[in-house]
């Protein structure tokens, strides 16, 4: 027989996550995406190291944080899934 634990420290922690990603963590990347696009436009910001930026900087930042977002969707749903089955298992609320 497998073990099966989850203590309210445990159940905090996988609401803070949570609430972290829900709340803060993506916002924060979706406001770099926007401040990158407006960095991208040659009309905004020109010269030598700014089509470096447009060029090869931010697009792999870009590709970094849409992985990123993508990686802690599933991982907030993971832990949500977990949880309510932890929860629903051991009786608790």
């Amino acid at each position: 027989m497998s073990r099966v634990l989850s203590t309210e420290q445990a159940k905090s922690a996988i609401t803070q996550v949570q609430s972290i990603i829900n709340g803060g963590f993506t916002d924060q990347i979706s406001a770099l995406d926007a401040q990158g696009k407006i960095l991208s436009d040659p009309n905004t910001w020109d010269g030598p190291l700014a089509a470096q930026f447009r060029g090869s900087t931010w697009p792999e930042t870009k590709a970094a944080l849409d992985k990123a977002r993508q990686e802690l969707e599933e991982l907030r749903t993971q832990l949500q899934k977990i949880s309510e089955n932890i929860f629903s298992a051991g009786g608790g609320a």
